[in-house]
């Protein structure tokens, strides 16, 4: 009796040991397990995070590849992508994995190039990650009024925008961001009002506290040379897939923009009769500003690139659908035949979202004519290459208002509104709204000259 209880009791403890065993044994593997998944995170998180280093690899080969070939959206190959890399580990100097980049090129009238570069690593191809960037090429028409000359903005006057004169600046008006000079100081002239002639700041004025926190300076000087855009090249894309209308041999042409994206062209042979005008200058226009006579040449959708080149003074007016430049220019450059383009009424925008743009080029003037109308709105990017753009001084002819939406670029002096010593208006337009177009940074016209600071990155996103 005494052995059975002995071997009772020896088998109770291995019946114990078996549990413990068997407890020890499911924990060591669950332990085992967990550990197992762990790595298999880990080794997952890894080949993530090596796939998203090496799309990274590619959005910063293709970004290095437009610096030096801003305009090849095919890798260099000539062909449609996608455009597939092998990586190699600058460590070991083995290829552990690659990317393919999908180049998507700007659109008609935009400068925004989209790069998609998906990385995944050789020893699991199947987890990839993926980049998608925008770079853009900011426009010159990042500043909403761009002088090579003095500016004088009148205590009427409002400039929504970014302002720069290579000159000096009496702003006396409001304004909602930085007002810039290149002068530290400078003697203002007698077209900027009394006290004048006088030494004074790069820019000074009347205006607010408020407005004068956004003076600056002196600031660096704008080269306008970069404002020429590519006259012949332009009139090349025009003779082949846009609109070119040689010398008119009579008084140049009409432009009229319908809002359904077309552009009806008429060929002016008179001008309406107004008196003597003068510029900003000083010197007298005895020429008629307005068209009088004109006969219908076509109606023709707004052209797929965009252009429109004239080798004539050219008039523009109606609402514009769609992207277009308008250039009047007669190569080569010529002061005493150089085009003027000159706006009779109204140029507005079907809608201001950005999808609609227009940029008007005159080898000379942009002049606003006598007969417009007494409250008048110009939508458009505006460059003045050799002249000015300016409402010509007639004494008496007092307008309203005028409201531009865009961006002024003139190499002279610039006026919608002439004053008299006691700040009078004599001739022009009594008030003045120049609000700046945002869109016309990334997306200016066609054609629009372009900033020298080459593609900067405008969005990042990874799945």
């Amino acid at each position: 009796m005494q052995k059975f209880k002995k071997i009772r009791q020896k088998g109770s403890i291995l019946i114990y040991e078996i549990v413990i065993i068997f407890i020890f044994a499911s924990v060591t593997l669950g332990l085992l397990a967990s550990a197992v998944a762990q790595i298999r995170v880990i080794r997952s998180t890894v080949y993530r995070e090596q796939a998203l280093q090496i799309a990274e690899a590619g959005i910063n080969y293709y970004q290095w590849h437009l610096a030096h070939f801003s305009s090849d959206y095919q890798d260099g190959t000539g062909q449609a992508g996608p455009y597939v890399h092998n990586y190699t580990d600058p460590d070991t100097g083995q290829v552990i994995g690659q990317y393919s980049l999908a180049i998507t090129p700007p659109a008609v009238g935009s400068t925004i190039t989209t790069i998609q570069s998906t990385g995944w690593t050789n020893a699991n191809p199947n987890t990839k990650r993926t980049i998608t960037t925008r770079y853009g090429i900011p426009s010159l028409a990042k500043f909403a009024f761009l002088s090579n000359d003095i500016i004088w903005i009148g205590p009427d006057e409002s400039v929504q925008g970014t302002m720069q004169s290579n000159n000096g600046i009496r702003f006396d008006g409001t304004g909602n961001a930085p007002i810039m000079s290149a002068k530290q100081t400078y003697t203002c002239s007698s077209g900027q009002g009394s006290p004048c002639p006088t030494l004074e700041n790069g820019v000074w004025g009347s205006a607010p506290q408020a407005v004068r926190n956004f003076w600056q300076f002196p600031v660096p000087q704008v080269d306008f040379s970069t404002l020429t855009s590519n006259l012949a090249g332009m009139k090349s894309s025009a003779q082949s897939a846009g609109i070119y209308l040689p010398p008119s041999n009579s008084q140049g042409y009409s432009l009229v923009f319908n809002a359904d994206g077309t552009v009806t062209v008429y060929k002016v042979s008179s001008r309406t009769s107004n008196p003597t005008g003068w510029d900003v200058n000083g010197v007298a226009h005895n020429e008629f500003t307005d068209y009088k006579n004109r006969a219908l040449q076509f109606t023709k959708a707004i052209p797929a690139n965009g252009i429109i080149y004239v080798e004539d003074n050219t008039w523009v007016e109606g609402t514009i659908k769609g992207k277009v430049m308008v250039a009047a220019a007669l190569l080569p450059y010529n002061a005493a035949t150089a085009p003027t383009i000159y706006i009779p009424n109204n140029l507005v925008y079907a809608a201001k979202d950005g999808t609609n743009v227009l940029g008007l080029l005159a080898q000379k003037d942009v002049v606003v004519t006598y007969h417009a109308p007494t409250t008048l709105e110009v939508d458009a990017a505006m460059i003045a290459q050799n002249g000015s753009t300016q409402f010509f001084y007639y004494p008496g002819n007092v307008k309203t208002s005028i409201t531009v939406f865009g961006a002024i670029m003139t190499f002279g002096q610039w006026t919608w509104t002439w004053v008299d010593g006691s700040n009078n208006v004599t001739s022009g337009y009594r008030n003045t709204l120049d609000t700046y177009d945002s869109n016309l940074i990334f997306s200016p016209p066609p054609s629009f000259p372009l900033s020298s600071s080459g593609y900067q990155q405008l969005s990042w996103i990874s799945n």
